[in-house]
């Protein structure tokens, strides 16, 4: 049982060495599909229509969207792509074992916080580190960032609790080593006035294919069941479930505005806050990093990965419902594609973050992602792109539009100076 080797394609990563290694290890033969590169070989494609009802009618008012078009998209995104999941469990509950504590020389209140999903204490249950700025004595904006780490070895503060991972042959260790990343800088979002909050992925579902026997998702199989039906929840719409149990926690926490809550995560967790924010309208502002295929970029071009790479049953179909790797091979007849997914955040502010050598995750397919999905927005009257001409690597123009686009200097990853770009855009639209 082998981990995917995510954990090198993530956060703080050196950006000439990504670089070089994006350059040469990109693979061109991956499950035995090949992988295009080449924009004149991506081919042609028609997307599916946004403004235009199942019935085929137009939609002519924002009214109309909400109420009818974007239930219908929705509807087919959940039962094709990440797979329908449950509600609030009625066994819900919260333990603040560390309620308040000052942190960071006093610039933050520090809370540690255990949600469990059911009502055996003992598994199912994910831990989340909060910190509040302590100059601010009202309720506060929040960024939630869901990690591929345990919170511990993301942030440096001495008073964490030592999490529990997976590892790569599939079982829990402490989280007690470092990480080949470098450390969330928690200072930038307390000196915007804006709280800060994180979760391990991995303790709401393991992300492999046999992590269903040790997940969330395992305690809501029927008892005829020993996986989801083909339109039930993968692994990110899990971890997507998780994130909306964490909303459930700080709607009771007075000291945080669960009004302006923003979701934050990178690849495949890319993905899973994509999918949060769509499915859990209480998210307010949601920023999408190098989300790809699956998330924001088009799966219509046949650049980089495709839904075919992505659902390979050898590879990563665990992460989706099972329908959808249906369409692998007829991708023109899938009714839906990336663009969807951003337009089901209208009229909501949602960032797409991506890197100008990530060519495995298309970043280009994202900008026109954003382009095709621009008319929703502005049935809003609000700001999306109104050009089709890419802007280039570290070019801001887009970066602070209601649906904003920016792609840095290289590769796959979250650099140290995107975070500069998301808390302006965080301190704009929370």
């Amino acid at each position: 049982m082998k981990r995917p080797l995510l954990l090198t394609l993530f956060m703080m990563v050196s950006l000439a060495t990504f670089a070089q290694q994006q350059t040469a290890n990109r693979p061109t033969l991956v499950a035995g599909i090949p992988v295009n590169y080449q924009e004149d070989s991506v081919g042609s494609y028609v997307l599916p229509e946004l403004l235009k009802f199942a019935d085929g009618k137009p939609v002519t008012t924002a009214k109309q969207w909400t109420q009818k078009r974007r239930p219908e998209l929705l509807k087919l995104v959940e039962e094709i792509q990440f797979g329908k999941m449950p509600d609030r469990p009625k066994s819900l509950k919260f333990n603040a074992f560390d309620p308040g504590t000052p942190a960071f020389n006093g610039k933050a209140i520090r809370k540690q916080v255990t949600v469990y999903f059911t009502g055996d204490t003992s598994d199912h249950k994910m831990d989340l580190v909060i910190y509040l700025p302590s100059a601010v004595k009202k309720p506060v904006p929040l960024l939630m960032n869901i990690s591929f780490v345990a919170y511990n070895q993301l942030i440096d503060d001495p008073g964490l609790r030592v999490g529990t991972i997976w590892t790569r042959d599939g079982k829990r260790a402490k989280a007690d080593k470092p990480t080949p990343f470098g450390k969330m800088n928690v200072e930038q979002f307390l000196d915007a006035g804006i709280g800060f909050a994180s979760v391990y992925y991995g303790s709401i579902e393991p992300d492999f294919k046999e992590g269903i026997r040790d997940g969330i998702r395992k305690t809501y199989l029927k008892a005829s069941q020993t996986e989801p039906a083909n339109d039930e929840w993968g692994a990110i719409s899990a971890w997507a479930w998780g994130l909306s149990r964490a909303m459930d926690y700080f709607e009771t926490d007075k000291q945080i505005d669960s009004k302006r809550i923003a979701l934050q995560g990178a690849s495949r967790l890319g993905k899973a806050v994509l999918w949060a924010g769509i499915h859990d309208t209480r998210y307010k502002v949601v920023v999408a990093s190098i989300s790809g295929e699956g998330g924001a970029a088009l799966s219509r071009r046949n650049f980089g990965e495709t839904v075919g790479h992505i659902t390979d049953p050898s590879r990563y179909l665990y992460q989706f419902a099972t329908n959808y790797h249906s369409y692998a091979d007829k991708i023109n007849t899938l009714p839906i594609d990336g663009h969807v997914l951003v337009a089901l955040m209208a009229p909501r502010p949602l960032l797409l973050q991506t890197g100008s050598t990530d060519y495995w995750s298309d970043p280009k397919g994202e900008f026109l992602s954003a382009v095709a999905a621009a008319p929703v927005y502005r049935l809003f009257g609000e700001t999306a792109p109104e050009t089709t001409v890419m802007p280039a690597a570290e070019d801001t123009s887009l970066l602070m539009n209601h649906l904003g686009y920016f792609m840095h200097e290289g590769g796959h990853s979250v650099l140290p100076t995107d975070w500069t770009h998301i808390v302006a855009y965080l301190k704009k639209y929370l």
